[in-house]
Order: C-alpha cells, then sequence, then structure tokens
C-alpha cells in the first residue's frame, strides 16, 4: 500500500496545474516521507513543489533552472547536501538554498551557511520556520 500511495502522490504533485504565480521549491531528499510530505505542505503556502530522492535526479531532472528554492537534506548517498550546493555554485546555478538536517552539528551548519546557503534547519522542523525561512528567500531575490 505504501508503494501505491508513494505513485499516487508523485502522480499528484507532477500533474497539477501549472501556475506561473506559485514559485517552484524543489525538496532533495533520500527520506521519502519527507518528499510525501513537505510537497503537500509547500502547496499549502502557495509554492508550486517537486520532490527529488537524490542530488543526481534533481541535477538530471531538468528543473534546475525553474527552481527558487531549494529544500536540500544534508546527508544523503552518493552526493550530499553541501556536494550538491558546490556543484550548482561550479555551474552558475545560485539557487537559495534551505539545509534541512537530523544532524545537530553547528561546523556544519557553519559551512553550510558560509558557503551561502540560506537557512540551516533541524528535525524536525516546525510548519511556521519552514515558512518564514521560504518568505525571507522570496523577499530577498
Amino acid at each position: 500500500m505504501d508503494a501505491l500511495f508513494g505513485m499516487v502522490h508523485c502522480f499528484v504533485m507532477d500533474f497539477r496545474p501549472a501556475n506561473p504565480e506559485r514559485p517552484l521549491v524543489s525538496v532533495v531528499d533520500d527520506d521519502e516521507s519527507v518528499r510525501e510530505s513537505l510537497p503537500d505542505l509547500l502547496w499549502e503556502f502557495g509554492f508550486a513543489a517537486r520532490a527529488f530522492s537524490s542530488a543526481k535526479e534533481f541535477l538530471s531532472s531538468g528543473r534546475v533552472g525553474q527552481t527558487k528554492c531549494l529544500i536540500l537534506d544534508v546527508a544523503m548517498p552518493d552526493m550530499t547536501g553541501l556536494e550538491l550546493q558546490q556543484e550548482l555554485r561550479r555551474r552558475g546555478q545560485l539557487i537559495p538554498i534551505v539545509f534541512i538536517t537530523g544532524q545537530r552539528d553547528e561546523d556544519l551548519r557553519n559551512q553550510a551557511l558560509k558557503q551561502g546557503a540560506m537557512n540551516f534547519l533541524l528535525k524536525p522542523f516546525s510548519d511556521t520556520a519552514l515558512l518564514e525561512a521560504l518568505n525571507a528567500i522570496l523577499r530577498a531575490n
């Protein structure tokens, strides 16, 4: 049943009507529960949303140039969130990033912010904290 829910969820997210008024927020997280819940929350906040299970999936999606903000997990297999941040900068894609992580590591937080991340939220974070981070990014850009 979980596999079916995930398939239905992806279908719904991919085929919601395009709305140029809704900025695209991409979510990159290897945790399936995050990929299933955050896009719905983002839609409720007024954003278009797409979820990706890995950095490589995001990079090959064709959505990089459309993404107005990236919600990015720090710890992922193959390419970490920090490595994706560096790769995007190398490609000249300066997408505002909100890192999300379960790791309470000040050095990691400082490194992400020093490299240009706009915010760094610890899981579990509140809906309000995420909305405030996204609104701050949109106001700044």
